[in-house]
């Protein structure tokens, strides 16, 4: 089977950061770009590939919107746009019990909950 040829690739880029309160200085946004490679590093890290969709070679994208408390832990998650394939979308929850908590975000940032946007990926190379 061409599956031992492939490459499991997974990725995560955070497409929305809704937060404010934050100051927009240069150390600032150093540190909210550290936090977000941080959760997404965390995610990538902990992301599993089902084993159903890789004998069946089933690719997804999903969107979760993700909020996050000041010491990491997601208070709720909404997926706002699931992959269309049941056995991805099943992936995503149990995804989001290993992800919690994720780092927590940086000092500079005043609110209590922040959110995020992020896109989830199963690809096979």
């Amino acid at each position: 089977m061409r599956q031992a040829a492939r490459r499991l690739s997974a990725l995560v880029m955070i497409l929305g950061f809704v937060i404010g309160g934050m100051a927009n200085t240069s150390a600032h946004a150093a540190d909210k770009s550290s936090w977000l490679k941080a959760v997404a590093k965390t995610i990538a890290k902990k992301q599993i590939y089902p084993r159903s969709a890789l004998a069946r070679e089933i690719e997804g994208t999903a969107k979760v919107r993700i909020t996050v408390s000041r010491d990491g832990r997601i208070t709720t998650y909404d997926v706002i746009q699931p992959t269309g394939e049941a056995v991805l979308d099943r992936a995503l929850e149990r995804l989001m019990t290993r992800i919690d908590p994720l780092p927590a975000p940086p000092a500079g940032i005043a609110e209590k909950e922040l959110t995020l946007v992020v896109p989830i990926v199963w690809s096979l190379h």
